[in-house]
Parts: structure tokens; sequence; C-alpha cells
């Protein structure tokens, strides 16, 4: 069984978070970081698998990835399922939670997760006495929009091919981002994932990501990919690429 354990201690402080000294996010003034590490009440782990939110159901928190992947999904009444997009490191999750009151997707961990978690009820606190920190908020939900937007301009123009090698090659742009010196990327992500994903049966995705693999452009390592060619993969994919500028972290 995969498993979410409960919240525990405060094991990597506000002040020392790994994320900070990544180049990829924006640095908090001394008030902002004294304001969030109050606003953090502690940490969570998930196992892969494991449901961190599920659709209708109300959480009392709101929470920041400090490690490992997940990804946000609906589901049809007879069990299929599309993922929305995946979350990295630096990622909010449960926004959605917090503003309307109830989920109306799921979010899975892809991959062995910790979690920062934040109190709910604290929300207004943020947005009314740290107005920097209420736009970053702002900015992280209209990034989840626009990648969206592009997600689904490759669902309905793109083809099969096309598609994969999109979304190959964003997920290794955004993992780069939060990795920098990373020797090699894996994406933890099978088959059936790119499937769910793209909205492919998992027979035309093989055949789709044997055909990436032929050209050298990707390679499959049982439960994770590597791109050995992100230049021509965004080639195939007619895709320009993610812009490097600084984001928010919460």
């Amino acid at each position: 069984m995969n498993l979410v354990l409960p919240h525990t201690g405060r094991r990597v402080p506000c002040e020392q978070c790994p994320l900070r000294a990544l180049p990829a996010f924006r640095d908090f003034t001394p008030t902002e970081l004294r304001f969030v590490s109050g606003f953090k009440t502690g940490e969570m782990t998930a196992e892969p698998g494991a449901v961190i939110l599920s659709e209708g159901a109300h959480s009392a928190h709101l929470y920041t990835l400090l490690s490992g992947w997940a990804f946000r999904f609906k589901t049809l009444a007879d069990g299929r399922r599309q993922i929305l997009n995946y979350m990295l490191p630096g990622d909010l999750v449960g926004l959605q939670g917090s503003v309307i009151g109830e989920m109306e997707h799921s979010v899975e961990a892809l991959s062995p997760l910790v979690l920062c978690v934040f109190q709910r009820d604290r929300l207004d606190e943020l947005f009314g006495g740290h107005p920097g920190l209420g736009f970053d908020v702002t900015w992280l939900a209209a990034q989840e929009e626009r990648m969206l937007d592009n997600h689904l301009l490759s669902l309905g123009r793109r083809t099969a091919l096309e598609r994969a090698a999109y979304l190959l090659s964003f997920l290794h742009q955004r993992a780069r981002m939060v990795a920098p010196n990373a020797a090699r990327i894996e994406l933890p992500l099978t088959q059936q994932h790119v499937a769910d994903t793209l909205g492919l049966s998992i027979v035309h995705t093989n055949k789709t990501l044997r055909k990436l693999s032929n050209l050298g452009l990707v390679r499959w390592l049982g439960g994770a990919c590597e791109v050995l060619d992100l230049e021509r993969l965004m080639v195939v994919a007619d895709w320009e690429g993610l812009h490097d500028r600084k984001r928010p972290l919460i």
C-alpha cells in the first residue's frame, strides 16, 4: 500500500531550504522569509503512487514540493485518467482547494516526495500583510494556466510524435531548472503516464516513443526516460522552450 506519512517536525528550516539557493528562484526579503518560516507547519513524505489530494475533497493545508515529482489528474467514471500537468520541486500544491474550497482534481506522487506543509487558514494573512508574496501566489497560478494552454495546444494540434516530443522536452527543461548541476536527468515516468498525458492508447504511445528512441532522441530506462538530444527533440515538437526567468518560491 502506498503511504502518505503524517506531518512531521520541521527538518528543513526555511532559512536553510536547498531550493532557495537555486538560480531558478527569486530571493525572499527578510520579512517575507520570517513570515514563510512561520507559515510552514512541518513536512510530509509520500511514496510513489500515494494520492496527496483527492478530487472533491477539502484540504486544510497547502503544500510546496520540496523534493520529488507529482502529477495532477482527473478521472472519468469508468476509470480513464487524464494527467493535466506535472509538479516538480518549488511548485505549489493545493492552491485550488485553498481558494475554491473543494479540489477539482487529484494529485498523486510520481516519485518519493517531501512536501512543505502550510496553514491554509493563514492565506488571507499572506495576501493582506505581504503583497509581494501575494503576487507570487498569483504568478504561480498564472504560470500554471500558461502551461495548461500549451498542453491544450499540443493535444489539439500536434501530431502524436510532436506531442510526445513536446512533453519530454518540456519536462526535461523543467527538471534541469531545479537540478542545474545534475550529470544526467531522468524523468520518473512510465509510458502509461505518457499515454495518460497525451490522450493516446498505450499501443499508440509505445509506437510513438519507439520512433523517438530510434531517432536517438530519448532512451527508456524501465520506469524512467532520459532525453539524449534536447535540441533535436524540440525541433520535432516545433517548440521554442521555456523562458529562462526567475520564479517565485513559497
